[in-house]
């Protein structure tokens, strides 16, 4: 590659070295046209003149918005169908051909049909658009008759409600259906590791230095409680994901909607999902904040922050082979390095801290966007979205591989942890009781210095029997 080929690749906008879409200019155009004039768009494409504006506009990344989003708002537009259909604001037709094109979104089709940048306006009116424009092409062509994307597809909705009970609903089918499961099914393999480890005893370590023992299992009981509250943290944000903002339309008092809508929409999406959906007691904090979104970002930080430490522990325990801790053995899973012949590296744990670290830094940016509740309307819901289904996303598939590719697999070296734990001087800490702290630590500090065992130096400097010594150094007696 010449020097002017890769000046020019790399001062493309990063959506370049992608398709936008599946469609090419070599398939033609058709003209479109709304209040703001006529544009192109590609002849095959499902959407229409306000994507396609879209698409022109938003040109900051090749992010676009996450598929368990499209399907939550398919869903939205089946249920809204469903329900102005049976209020009798809809015809039948009309709403039949809707709800057949959602629920063809729902189960996959038509996904490629959604080109818009993440990046967009801070309301998601573009996205929304995009599937309006999509079910009523599906729809038009299924009836031979021209069906409207706002008058028909967005009836009785805005994108102002629309988008901010997509983000609800598509957050807690990823919880329950995803995440929680993942969650549970880690810390189970941590319990049940825990049990087959029970006999041992190892040298406990506060600082990154030798402290007094404790069982292998007690150490991992700790990582399992951690990931038992992260479950119950999340279990306690739900009741106000469940509380969604369908039904508010623009600005939060429900206009054009019918009256009944928002009760049916809800009551429809409880039975549709398992999952109980109600309408938000006030429609006004639904659309202008997304304080319940921040909520759960912040659990899911606190989770992230607990595989960290999980993860880290793994790996400090698995250092070595030789001159590190050398404790356990997880499973070689690739080579670890181009150029030394054999070495084989935690890549499991490191592979969760950095999934650990976005979810972190996706807190940050959910954080802000969520101060960004300007009145009516909070205007950074698309990243907002896009960032809280990766962290849920991120987490799920962390715990997933920590299941299967660490915790479950991980050997103990017993004759290391036995050897470590026979040296360490910190177990004369027993003795205080006995001797008092000034001469433990007098014992200790020769131990160490003269590398000796610990039970000889306290037998040479106290006048304790050499058999209650050893009974009052046992390692099981301090766990």
């Amino acid at each position: 590659m010449s020097e002017s080929t890769i000046k020019k690749m790399m001062s493309l906008n990063p959506d370049s070295f992608l398709n936008k879409s599946s469609f090419s200019s070599e398939e033609g155009y058709r003209i479109e046209a709304d209040f703001l004039g006529e544009i192109k768009v590609p002849q095959k494409a499902m959407y229409g003149v306000n994507t396609q504006r879209a698409i022109n506009n938003f040109n900051f990344s090749n992010l676009r918005m996450p598929k368990e989003f499209l399907i939550a708002l398919a869903l939205i537009k089946k249920v809204a169908a469903q329900i102005n259909g049976r209020l009798g604001c809809l015809d039948h037709d009309i709403g039949a051909a809707i709800m057949d094109g959602a629920q063809r979104i729902i189960e996959g089709q038509f996904l490629d049909q959604f080109p818009i940048d993440v990046f967009q306006t801070g309301s998601g009116t573009s996205t929304n658009m995009n599937i309006n424009e999509i079910l009523a092409k599906f729809a038009s062509l299924k009836l031979n008759k021209k069906v409207s994307p706002n008058d028909h597809v967005n009836l009785g909705q805005s994108s102002n409600d629309v988008i901010p009970t997509a983000i609800h609903l598509s957050a807690a089918l990823r919880c329950h259906y995803f995440l929680l499961p993942h969650l549970k099914q880690l810390a189970q393999a941590i319990e049940d590791k825990a049990k087959q480890l029970e006999p041992i005893i190892k040298t406990g370590r506060t600082h990154l230095m030798d402290a007094m023992p404790l069982r292998m299992s007690q150490e991992l009981g700790g990582w399992a409680c951690q990931i038992r509250n992260g479950i119950d943290r999340v279990c306690s944000s739900m009741p106000r994901i469940y509380k969604i903002a369908q039904g508010g339309a623009a600005v939060g008092t429900g206009v054009n909607t019918h009256p009944n809508f928002g009760k049916l929409f809800a009551q429809t999406l409880r039975e549709e999902t398992g999952i109980p959906f109600v309408p938000n007691n006030s429609y006004f904090e639904s659309l202008s904040s997304q304080d319940a979104i921040v909520e759960l970002s912040g659990q899911l930080k606190v989770i992230a922050v607990s595989l960290m430490k999980i993860s880290n522990d793994l790996r400090w325990m698995n250092s070595g082979p030789l001159f590190g801790l050398g404790e356990i053995k997880l499973k070689a899973l690739q080579a670890g390095s181009s150029i030394m012949p054999g070495k084989v590296n935690p890549v499991i744990p490191e592979a969760v801290m950095m999934a650990a670290s976005q979810v972190i830094g996706n807190d940050t940016s959910i954080t802000i966007a969520g101060q960004s509740g300007n009145f009516q309307l909070n205007t950074m819901l698309p990243i907002i979205a896009y960032n809280i289904l990766q962290s849920i996303s991120l987490i799920g598939c962390s715990s997933q591989a920590l299941v299967q590719k660490g915790v479950l697999d991980f050997t103990v070296n017993e004759i290391k942890i036995q050897s470590d734990l026979n040296k360490n001087p910190i177990l004369v800490t027993a003795l205080n009781p006995i001797i008092g702290y000034e001469k433990a630590a007098e014992i200790a500090h020769q131990a160490y210095s003269q590398n000796r065992a610990l039970l000889d130096v306290a037998a040479e400097l106290t006048q304790i029997d050499r058999a209650e010594l050893e009974k009052q150094l046992d390692p099981k007696r301090l766990v």
